[in-house]
């Protein structure tokens, strides 16, 4: 003559206590009237079976020979986010694994084989805490770096005046893209293991706005010596190659060499910034010996539409 539910309000009554009803003295707070069985016959699981409840026609059951007792695992605890209901798994990966690697892992690993063995079905997972904040940083440095370029070049084209020649000195960036995942490549095999880190990142963009210095020294001095010194086409070029390349040799090895025990260190605390000086050192070095051949390759096809003038922009004569 009990229903589930009844059967429940009574288990609850006797366990933890029921909340009946209110009591609001007057000029005191609220008290909750609570129903609550004696504390001897739930002391422990097997004592509440022999507790005897009354259903509705007043018989006395006995909560033994209306329920059995299991034993079994279960959560303590049913946390819900966004009305869903949630489970955490919290990992610590160890010092010496990178939290990218760490991501990497658990992603192919762990869950995209559950996944393709149908062994979470509706179930969707999302990472959260510092993996979700290294997402969300790397989403927002990589519009950040599409910023750095446009701006960029967008400088150096009303510097030079023209969208053209800008886009040339743009093809060192690639380069030294390059040469920074090298620098990171070659450092994590030789030195110690270096993750793509934040910092690491942060790198590349320090790239974009340093890497174009080499070119535009040879385009600025290749079209000068075509306005104002007389050279034509390829000579041009050559004479600025010719002319720029010591002090092109001299800031990139002064660059390299400064930042070198900031790359090789292994030290306290050098993995902080390690991955930064593996990649300013290798996008410098990689772009400063393409730069020579790259940039003045591609100026060798347009140079030519460039036409000589008598006087630079200020109106004073050009010297040799």
């Amino acid at each position: 003559g009990l229903t589930e539910a009844e059967f429940g309000t009574w288990v609850d009554v006797l366990m933890d206590g029921r909340k009946v009803d209110e009591f609001r003295p007057e000029g005191k707070r609220q008290l909750d009237l609570v129903l609550k069985g004696p504390q001897e016959r739930s002391a422990t699981p097997e004592a509440l079976l022999n507790t005897a409840v009354v259903n509705p026609f007043g018989t006395p059951i006995r909560i033994g020979d209306v329920a059995d007792l299991v034993y079994t695992r279960g959560m303590t605890q049913v946390n819900h986010l966004e009305r869903k209901r949630h489970v955490r798994l919290q990992v610590t990966p160890p010092e010496s694994l990178p939290l990218q690697a760490a991501m990497e892992k658990i992603e192919n690993q762990v869950v995209r084989p559950m996944q393709e063995a149908g062994r979470l079905p509706g179930v969707a997972i999302t990472m959260g805490g510092n993996a979700d904040k290294l997402t969300q940083t790397r989403e927002a440095l990589q519009w950040n770096f599409l910023l750095a370029v446009v701006i960029t070049y967008l400088l150096m084209s009303a510097l030079f005046e023209n969208f053209f020649y800008p886009f040339i000195i743009m093809f060192t960036v690639p380069l030294a893209g390059a040469g920074g995942f090298i620098g990171l490549r070659l450092v994590d095999a030789y030195v110690a293991p270096q993750g793509f880190d934040v910092v690491t990142m942060l790198g590349f963009i320090i790239l974009v706005g340093t890497v174009v210095n080499n070119a535009i020294l040879i385009v600025h001095q290749s079209l000068n010596n075509v306005r104002y010194g007389g050279y034509t086409g390829t000579a041009a070029i050559m004479e600025s190659v010719r002319t720029r390349i010591r002090p092109i040799f001299m800031s990139a090895a002064t660059s390299v060499f400064g930042m070198l025990p900031l790359a090789i260190s292994t030290g306290a605390g050098s993995e902080l910034y390690r991955g930064l000086g593996s990649v300013l050192l290798g996008g410098l070095a990689l772009s400063t010996m393409f730069t020579l051949f790259v940039v003045p390759s591609l100026l060798a096809f347009f140079i030519g539409f460039e036409k000589k003038r008598e006087k630079h922009p200020n109106g004073t004569p050009v010297m040799d």
